[in-house]
């Protein structure tokens, strides 16, 4: 049953509630700590400045299971950066794997064989926002976490998908075509 489980690639974006720079984005990779998964989670031990990876904890002293790496795709420039990294993001990103444990869509047999890399966004401008809605970048962070691990374990969306819409849907960002 473990062979299915060797490099699994998914993603998802939860846009934030109006007025909110809260969009999540994950990028998930799930595999066996034996396979490469389990090789690019090791190496990502190493740190560089700016780009601190850090264990998904529910809690002091909860790391989840599958373990699982926080690793930011913005550079975190300051504490403000850095606690809503390691605050909000973190534990909306562990609830979200306990839970896909929980659900069974990660077999809970297998909880401590694999191990998760999550790719987190944080708009730098939520750092400025006086409005800063913390539930909610608890919420997109959660859902998208939840979906992109679904979406890795279920080879979603599929080839046949990706063929039929290649003419019809656009990059969200698409200004030039």
């Amino acid at each position: 049953m473990t062979d299915k489980f060797i490099f699994h690639a998914g993603e998802a974006t939860v846009f934030a509630a109006p007025g909110q720079a809260t969009d999540a984005m994950p990028e998930i990779l799930i595999g066996r700590v034996d396979g490469p998964v389990g090789q690019a989670f090791a190496n990502m031990m190493a740190q560089s400045k700016g780009h601190t990876a850090m264990f998904a904890i529910r809690a002091c002293n909860q790391l989840v299971r599958p373990v699982t790496m926080l690793v930011p795709k913005v550079t975190l420039k300051d504490m403000a950066t850095i606690e809503l990294f390691g605050g909000v993001v973190q534990s909306a990103t562990a609830d979200a794997v306990i839970d896909c444990v929980i659900e069974g869509l990660i077999p809970k047999e297998l909880a401590n064989d694999l191990c998760i890399i999550s790719l987190v966004w944080i708009d730098p401008r939520c750092v400025t926002d006086a409005n800063l809605d913390k539930k909610d970048m608890y919420r997109t962070n959660y859902e998208a976490t939840k979906l992109a691990i679904r979406r890795a374990l279920t080879g979603e969306p599929t080839i046949d998908e990706l063929i039929a819409n290649r003419h019809s849907i656009k990059h969200d960002m698409d200004d030039w075509s």
